[in-house]
């Protein structure tokens, strides 16, 4: 039984650290430049503001601006990002599919939805 648990507990290991190594190529269909409407449910945290981020080989990345932007996309098009600008931070998940995508996020007082189109 012990021989037969180290030969899983091998194989699953295996497995994960395979993955993040095909994930990016697949991942890449999303990639290109995407303009995102960030909205809020607070009216105190603002009324939304619009970014540019890059997505390539499955990785996203800021174009530019204020706001910097860090996260993966998997190949199914579920996508997580952390944002920041300043001393804020959030976090925002989702999903894309094709040329557009939408999601929700969240940050330490305030929280939302976002929209993304590619361009």
């Amino acid at each position: 039984m012990g021989q037969l648990r180290k030969t899983l507990l091998g194989t699953q290991l295996l497995l994960c650290l395979a993955l993040p190594l095909t994930e990016p190529a697949a991942a890449a269909s999303f990639d290109g430049e995407w303009s995102v409407h960030i909205t809020s449910s607070n009216a105190s945290c603002g009324d939304g503001a619009t970014a540019s981020f890059g997505i390539s080989n499955g990785r996203v990345a800021s174009s530019g601006g204020m706001m910097t932007a860090s996260g993966r996309v998997a190949a199914s098009g579920s996508i997580s990002v952390m944002l920041a600008s300043g001393i804020k931070h959030a976090k925002g998940f989702g999903h894309l599919s094709g040329t557009s995508g939408s999601g929700t996020w969240h940050g330490a007082m305030c929280q939302g939805t976002w929209t993304a189109q590619r361009i």
